[in-house]
C-alpha cells in the first residue's frame, strides 16, 4: 500500500525556521519519478513548492529559492522541506506528492503551516 504520511507543520513567527517531513512507502521510494512538496492556500490551486526528481535534481518555485532546501534520506525513506527565513505569505496547508514510474500521482494528507506575529 501507497502512502505518504506528512509532519512538522505548526505556528512560527516570521523570520522563523520549520522542517517538514514525509514518510514514503518503501516501494513508491524506490520507484518514483518525482518527489514533492506542494501548497494551497483556500480558493488557490495546489502550486508546486519544490521537487525532486529521479536524476537527483531538485526545483524550486521562483517564491522559496533561498529559503528552502528539499532532500531525501533513502534509509528514513523521506522527503524533507526546510524552511528557512519564513513569512507569512508561506502560510498553507503543505502536501506531500510522489509520482510512480508509471506516471500516478500519490498525496499526503496535508500538514498545515501558519506564519504569524
Amino acid at each position: 500500500q501507497v502512502q505518504l504520511v506528512e509532519s512538522g507543520g505548526g505556528l512560527v513567527q516570521p523570520g522563523g525556521s520549520l522542517r517538514l517531513s514525509c514518510e514514503a512507502s518503501r516501494i513508491i521510494f524506490s520507484y518514483f519519478n518525482m518527489l514533492g512538496w506542494y501548497r494551497q492556500t483556500p480558493g488557490n490551486e495546489r502550486e508546486l513548492v519544490a521537487a525532486i526528481i529521479r536524476s537527483g535534481r531538485a526545483t524550486y518555485a521562483d517564491s522559496v529559492k533561498g529559503r528552502f532546501t528539499i532532500s531525501k534520506d533513502n534509509n528514513k525513506s523521506t522527503i524533507d522541506l526546510q524552511m528557512n527565513n519564513l513569512k507569512p505569505e508561506d502560510t498553507a496547508t503543505y502536501y506531500c506528492k510522489a509520482r510512480d514510474v508509471g506516471g500516478r500521482d500519490y498525496w499526503g494528507q496535508g500538514t498545515q503551516v501558519t506564519v504569524s506575529s
